[in-house]
């Protein structure tokens, strides 16, 4: 089992040291350099690789359901057991709670999901990031943005980004299934899936701009985030009985750290976007124990 899990984890964190290492010889320079990098995949390979996830022949939607669900109630489930800790502690709810209810269910979830579970997994990986963003552009923005003058209709904004129109087509393709010619499937899904080590390399380079000038809530988010997430999927793991791989998945996804996303927003709303910035760095550095506390809570027998 622990030869399994570092098989898994190991070569996504050496594909986001590369990067972080890359950004740290180039200086600031890398921004630039990875402009371009990033506008492709956000509006190009990321898109491609959801779609044609989501249309290929294997991707039942009534098979994936129940696991759909456990991603919606996970994340909302995390913004509630956040929620109380966010008073006591006295942190601002539209700091803590979104990044709390938005895990790395992207630029690590997906390449998690194919090296543990293979081609099916990264379509029901597919399915939970369609969860968590729905949950996050209808329920997250609306907390982040609350009493902020870019609130109107921001959710609504988002929704229309590439990402969210590709998921929205996909779960068409899926809905009737429609059978996209080969050839033409196989050219999509082949830059789709150049989206992976792409996107970890840029998550890598990002954290180079992440500080830690607010560590404390730094620390508490970096543990909030996965366990709250793990309590909510042990939680439904007794009473939705998912098939041995979603079960797995689901665990998976639970255990993932605040997405970096998260600091991007902060810094688009100006919602304390150092403190944010802490919970993301934190969170992902503290990956290395919650992802594989994750993968064999949902692996074991």
């Amino acid at each position: 089992m622990f030869e399994r899990i570092l098989g898994i984890i190991l070569p996504v964190f050496c594909i986001i040291a590369v990067g972080y290492a890359y950004a740290r010889l180039r200086g600031d320079t890398v921004k630039s350099e990875m402009a371009s990098v990033n506008r492709l995949t956000t509006d190009v390979l990321c898109p491609l690789l959801v779609f044609t996830a989501m249309a290929a022949k294997d991707f039942d939607l009534a098979q994936n359901a129940a696991l759909i669900l456990a991603g919606v109630l996970i994340s909302i489930g995390s913004g509630v057991v956040a929620w109380p800790l966010a008073r006591a502690f006295g942190y601002d709810v539209r700091t803590f709670l979104p990044p709390m209810m938005y895990n790395n269910c992207g630029n690590m979830g997906l390449p998690l999901a194919a090296l543990a579970f293979g081609q099916a997994g990264l379509s029901a990986a597919v399915a939970l990031f369609m969860a968590c963003n729905l949950v996050y552009f209808s329920v997250g923005i609306r907390i982040l943005a609350a009493g902020k003058p870019q609130a109107h209709g921001a959710a609504w904004r988002l929704l229309l980004n590439p990402m969210m129109v590709a998921m929205m087509f996909g779960l068409a393709a899926a809905l009737i299934q429609v059978v996209v010619p080969e050839p033409l499937f196989l050219g999509l899904k082949m830059l789709g899936e150049a989206s992976i080590p792409v996107m970890l390399f840029a998550l890598g380079v990002r954290m180079r701009d992440v500080t830690l000038k607010s560590w404390q809530i730094g620390m508490v988010g970096a543990a909030v985030c996965p366990l709250a997430g793990l309590a909510v999927a042990w939680g439904l793991d007794q009473f939705l009985h998912l098939p041995a791989a979603q079960r797995g998945q689901m665990y998976l996804f639970a255990s993932l750290p605040p997405a970096v996303f998260c600091f991007m927003m902060a810094e688009r709303y100006k919602q304390e976007p150092d403190r944010v910035a802490s919970i993301v760095l934190l969170g992902n550095l503290a990956a290395l124990l919650f992802v594989p506390l994750g993968l064999w809570m949902g692996l074991r027998a």
